[in-house]
């Protein structure tokens, strides 16, 4: 689970520059839209000239990007004698929205602290304020204080994205990493009860969690929500790159599988990977496959060109000869099949070679007469079947579900079902 762990990193344990960036934008934007809209109205008949001028020209310097231009205005303003209350409310909340663009968290965070001790301002302000005072204490790396402002920001009603990426940077930083697991469990579940799909930052926050208090079973559950959730490529490499890591999985037996969910996916690139699997499908007595595995090499230009593109050929002439012998012998090989394992082979084979109907109706005599070496490996290539049919995606899933044991058989079914059907 390195990728999730790093992928979690970067995207919630930092806050990147161009967010930074954005998160300042959107806040002094709002600040001096407010105060231009404040020095207009009720709050201008409060303030006087010498006052509301500079304040003025401050918002209109910081709405054009002059965030230190704006300071010195504001100082001006603050340099008027016996300010009234309203009047220093304003310069307080211009400074603070300035110094917070001009790269001056201190004083950013000082400002806001004033404004709100204030009492002046409506709950929507304060926790629109506490927010920008949680983020100016990060930035000056005093996470205690940021942490304790993004919690008043929450409680009084803040929600926004940026506020929820900040809470999850300030947790990651902790160090916390069971109250992080219990924080972001507790989000996924609310999320799922509620019928509502969890947010991709709650789940890696979750597999991270458990990775560092070294809960495989939990971070194993959790990248198969991933994968259900939010399906991407990446997910796809983690779940199949750790699989036969795990303890019991049988390697030798499921290697051609976790091709070819790779395959499916999107994760086979590599020549090797391609040769390899259709090799491996020629051995297992699918050479229907193995062409195809060939043939979709080379039409995505990873086979068939480049040193080894002779052997690729010789590979790709293998596959065709041997599918033309193993048609010709198909109605043989059913007709000897008498044997439930047997059954299950023939019948698996029939549906690589497109003949679904038949292979799923062979499979299924095979598994109805009860005398398997492996059950759970039947079961798995009746789901399989089913899947690739297309006909009955629920009983495909629910017999893919069906699968038990600890040697890979059941991971494989899991997975093929979340890939199947998307949940």
């Amino acid at each position: 689970m390195a990728f999730l762990a790093l992928t979690l990193h970067r995207a919630f344990f930092e806050i990147p520059q161009d967010l930074l960036y954005t998160m300042t934008k959107l806040r002094v934007l709002a600040a001096s839209l407010l105060m231009a809209g404040c020095l207009s109205t009720a709050y201008a008949q409060a303030l006087r000239p010498e006052v509301a001028k500079p304040l003025q020209q401050a918002g209109d310097m910081l709405k054009a990007g002059k965030a230190k231009e704006a300071l010195a205005k504001v100082r001006d303003a603050d340099n008027v004698a016996n300010k009234n209350p309203n009047e220093q409310l304003m310069v307080d909340r211009m400074r603070g929205a300035a110094a917070q663009r001009a790269g001056d968290n201190a004083t950013a965070a000082r400002s806001f602290e004033a404004a709100i001790a204030s009492g002046k301002l409506s709950q929507a302000e304060q926790a629109q304020m506490a927010e920008s005072i949680a983020f100016a204490y990060s930035q000056l790396k005093d996470n205690a204080k940021a942490g304790q402002w993004a919690q008043k920001a929450v409680s009084l009603g803040g929600n926004s994205p940026q506020l929820k990426q900040l809470q999850a940077y300030l947790q990651g930083q902790s160090g916390d990493y069971g109250a992080i697991a219990k924080d972001a469990a507790a989000a996924v579940s609310a999320a799922e009860q509620g019928g509502r799909k969890p947010d991709e930052g709650d789940l890696l926050r979750l597999a991270d969690a458990y990775q560092h208090t070294n809960n495989a079973a939990g971070q194993s559950a959790v990248l198969e929500k991933l994968l259900a959730y939010y399906p991407k490529k990446e997910y796809w490499a983690a779940a199949l790159g750790r699989l036969p890591r795990k303890p019991g999985f049988s390697n030798d037996r499921y290697s051609l599988d976790l091709l070819r969910l790779r395959l499916a996916t999107g994760n086979l690139t590599k020549a090797d990977d391609y040769m390899e699997m259709a090799q491996l499908a020629l051995q297992a007595g699918f050479p229907s496959e193995g062409k195809m595995v060939v043939e979709k090499g080379i039409a995505a230009g990873v086979l068939g060109t480049g040193p080894e593109a002779a052997r690729h050929k010789r590979l790709e002439d293998l596959a065709i000869k041997s599918e033309a012998e193993a048609k010709a012998g198909l109605d043989k090989d059913v007709a000897e099949a008498k044997d439930g394992n047997a059954m299950v082979l023939v019948g698996t084979q029939l549906v690589s070679f497109g003949q679904t109907d038949k292979g799923i109706a062979l499979i299924e005599q095979g598994i109805a007469k009860d005398q398997l070496k492996r059950p759970d490996d039947a079961k798995l290539r009746l789901g399989l079947a089913l899947l690739h049919s297309g006909k009955n995606k629920a009983k495909a899933t629910q017999t893919l579900r069906s699968v038990q044991g600890n040697d890979g058989a059941a991971d494989i079914a899991r997975l093929w079902a979340l890939l199947g059907t998307g949940a």
